[in-house]
Order: C-alpha cells, then structure tokens, then sequence
C-alpha cells in the first residue's frame, strides 16, 4: 500500500512538471501565430507585451542570439536617450538596437539606434510609427525553443509525445497497480485464513450481541407499551374527575337555582299576604265607614220623624209625652 501512494506520487509529480512546462509553451506559441496570421503587418501581443527572438548578437553582451526579449507597448514621446527600443527597419524586419540621440526634423522626432555590439550606428533613422515597444527584460536561451515550436511538424511531435509518454505513464502505474492489488488480494486471503477461528467467534459474539440488542429493544418497547397504558389510565381517570367535579358543580348550581327560587317565591307569598291583609283593612274600613253613614242616617230619620211627631201631638199633652219619651229612648239607645 506504502509502495502504490509512493509510486503513484512519482508519476503525477512527472506529468504535472511536465504539463506546467509545455502547456504555456504551447498556448502562448499557438496564440502569437493566430494573431500573426490574422494580421501580417503587426507583431502580435499578450496584454501589450510582445515577444522578440532574437537572431543577431548586434546587442551582445546584454541580449545574446537565441534570447527572448519582452518589450512594452510605450508611447514613443517618452521613450528619451539610452532607451533600448525594437522597431521596424526599412526592410520591415523588427531590430532591437539602443537610442544614442534624438533629433528634431522638418518639426517630427527621430530616434538616431545603434547597436551595442556594433561598431558603427544605423544607416536610417527611427519615426514614431516605426517603434514596436521598450525593452523590459529577457529570457535567456528560450527563443531557440520557441523557434523549433513554431515549425507545425515540431508541435505535432511534441503532442504525440506527451501523449505517448502520458499513455506509457498511465500503463505503467496500471500494472504496477494490478501487480500491488493481487499481493494485497494473497496477503489478505492468508489473513483469512488465519483468523478464520477468530471469525467464528467474531460471529458467535456478533450473534449474542445482536440477541441482547433486539432483547433490549423487547424490553424497551414493554415500558413503553406500559407507559403508553399508565399515560391512558391517567388522562381516563383525568376525565372520570372533571366529569364529577362538572356534575358536582351542576348540582350545586341546581341547589343553589332551587334555593333561590324558594326564596324568591318565599317572597312573593309574604308580598302577597301582605297586600291581602292592607286589601282586607282597607274593606274593614270601607264597611265600617258605610255602617257610619247608615247609622248617621238613620239618626237623621228619627229625628226628622220625632220632629214630626211632636208637631202633630202638641195640643195632647200625654201623647206628647209619650213620644217624647220614646224619643228620649230612642236618642239613648242611639247613642
């Protein structure tokens, strides 16, 4: 197992350096050609730097033959003394010479280049549209790799290179795989057989635990059953109780309803009798106050006839007297 991380971590680490390696390569070759092919009179560039290989050692010591120079579009107002430059020459080919001097002519600036390596300056003179960029900096030896990579038959062989060598990769790391996978697969069946009898026992102990666990389960879902049913005992006894308390307070509400109703007739009864007794004073009265008036008018009758009677018996002096007399009885008996 040990053997299969080591050896799979070796053959990824080659093919990563590898790809980290070609694959810029590639794509920023394959890039500066479709913009060169697209346009013939322009020098293709990546985020305004462009790339140069250099072919001459005109710029010897600094830039050797085989370097890859990086320049940086620039305005060509700034660009002043000692700048190194790359421009197109009068046969359209880009040089990366040095400014020595600027000069001023018919009102329009020239660059005056030379060469470091060169003994002599160049023959024409630099105008602002013929400047391709500054020099930054250079990648030595590079530019050889860049110019084989540029030929099409070089790129296809690089392809199938790195495809062979990624296939090879791949069968390699499959067989030792298989070859690390079948001594695991011996290694482990001869564990197997040692630990067969621990296995039997491993099962027994596997069973018997599994009976305890389904054993404890029984058990647990007895107390649930069992609280489950005390739960139900509780909430019937619950409502066993609020029925009472509700009939009990039912019938106190009827006691207290026949209480008051008692009472209230209790009342009107003694309101009742009441009112007979006033009723029935009040018809004493009334028959009393008749009984006067009868009586007072039969005095006045007695009297209007006593008057009467003694007018008509006045020359007879006797009977005079008697009805006086009676008159007198009458009036005593009267009163």
């Amino acid at each position: 197992m040990k053997g299969k991380k080591w050896y799979q971590k070796i053959s990824n680490w080659i093919f990563i350096a590898v790809l980290l390696i070609l694959l810029p390569i590639l794509v920023t070759n394959l890039y500066i050609m479709f913009q060169a092919n697209n346009d013939k009179d322009k020098v293709p560039n990546i985020l305004g730097y462009k790339p140069f290989i250099v072919l001459s050692g005109s710029m010897e010591t600094e830039i050797r033959v085989g370097d890859m120079i990086i320049t940086k579009m620039i305005d060509p107002k700034t660009l002043k003394k000692d700048d190194v430059i790359a421009f197109r020459d009068h046969e359209n080919t880009v040089t990366t010479h040095r400014i020595i001097e600027v000069l001023e002519k018919d009102g329009e600036k020239y660059f005056v280049t030379k060469g470091d390596n060169n003994d002599s300056q160049d023959e024409n003179l630099v105008e602002y549209k013929d400047v391709e960029g500054i020099y930054i900096t250079r990648i030595p030896g590079i530019g050889n790799i860049f110019n084989e990579l540029a030929k099409p038959t070089t790129i296809i062989i690089l392809v199938l290179g790195v495809t062979v060598i990624f296939i090879l990769l791949f069968q390699i790391s499959n067989k030792k795989l298989k070859e690390q996978e079948q001594q695991e697969f011996l290694e482990y069946k001869n564990q197997k057989k040692k630990q067969k009898p621990k296995k039997i026992n491993q099962k027994r102990e596997k069973e018997q635990k599994r009976q305890e666990f389904i054993n404890e389960q029984r058990k647990f879902q007895e107390q649930e059953r069992l609280k489950e049913e005390q739960k139900k005992e509780q909430e019937q006894e619950f409502l066993e109780y609020k029925k009472m308390k509700e009939e009990q307070r039912r019938l106190e509400e009827e006691q207290e309803f026949l209480e008051y109703k008692r009472m209230k007739e209790e009342k009107q009864r003694q309101q009742e009798r009441r009112e007979f007794l006033e009723y029935k004073k009040m018809k004493e009265k009334q028959k009393n106050s008749s009984k006067e008036k009868q009586f007072s008018t039969n005095n006045n009758r007695n009297r209007n006839h006593n008057h009467k009677y003694n007018k008509s018996t006045k020359p007879n002096g006797v009977k005079s007297y008697k009805n006086n007399k009676k008159y007198k009885n009458n009036r005593h008996t009267s009163k």
